[in-house]
Formats: structure tokens, sequence, C-alpha cells
């Protein structure tokens, strides 16, 4: 690269910075992708994490539920848990998120609410928690 400093006529001397830069950047580009196919299995576990993902910012889901619910779209067990797990949700939050949206459209029992959470596929420490969490 050639740098002009005015009207002197003269160039300044060709400086090269990219080669200090290029190595550290290509070793962070490489770990990022090898990161991202580490974090993301196969392309259909992949489509089944996003899947999940897209589900959970729709709607709250117990884990087995939302097994359920990849399977039914039609990924196998084993990409549909995968694309689950891979997300490291908090199940009690879920479980709160579930309980609450029931009591959003009709009153539960304390006892009636943990019952259809656990039905919904919640734990009975997750559904005990979310049915606690909304005040009943």
């Amino acid at each position: 690269m050639l740098v002009s400093c005015g009207g002197s006529g003269k160039s300044a001397p060709e400086t090269t910075v990219a080669p200090a830069v290029a190595p550290a950047v290509e070793t962070a580009v490489e770990t990022a992708v090898e990161t991202t196919v580490a974090l993301t299995g196969t392309v259909s576990q992949g489509n089944a994490q996003r899947s999940a993902q897209n589900y959970l910012n729709i709607m709250p889901f117990s884990r087995t539920g939302l097994i359920t619910q990849l399977e039914f779209e039609g990924y196998s067990t084993s990409d549909a848990t995968y694309g689950v797990d891979a997300l490291n949700v908090n199940w009690n939050q879920q479980a709160k998120k579930k309980a609450q949206s029931y009591l959003d459209i009709m009153p539960f029992s304390r006892t009636g609410l943990i019952t259809q959470l656990e039905f919904e596929g919640f734990s009975q420490g997750q559904a005990e928690y979310g049915v606690s969490a909304v005040g009943l």
C-alpha cells in the first residue's frame, strides 16, 4: 500500500499491517467455526435446536413436551432431544410461565394446577415451583 504525504511528490514507503493481524484473525475465525460446529451438531440437530428455541419464544414448554412437539414435526427422538438439551433452558421458569398462562385464562386450585403442569410434562418439583412462583 502506498501512502502519499502531500505535495512533495514523494511516496511514503510501502507499509504492510495485514500480515501481523491476519494469523490472529484466521485463528479466531477457525475457532468460531469449530465452536459453532461443536454446539450445533448435525444439520438436523441444529434445525431441531432452532425449532425448539422458536417454540420457547412463543410459549412455555416442559422439556418432554417440547421434545414431543419436535417429534410431531418429524424430528427423530435423538435430534429433538439434542435440540432441546442444547438450549440450557431453566425448566422451573418454564413451569412458572406455563402456570401463569393457565391462570390468565381460567382459575385453578393449587393442586389442580400442579396436576395440570405434571400432565404437560413438568416434574413434580418443577410444577410445584411454578405454582408457588405465581402465588398459589
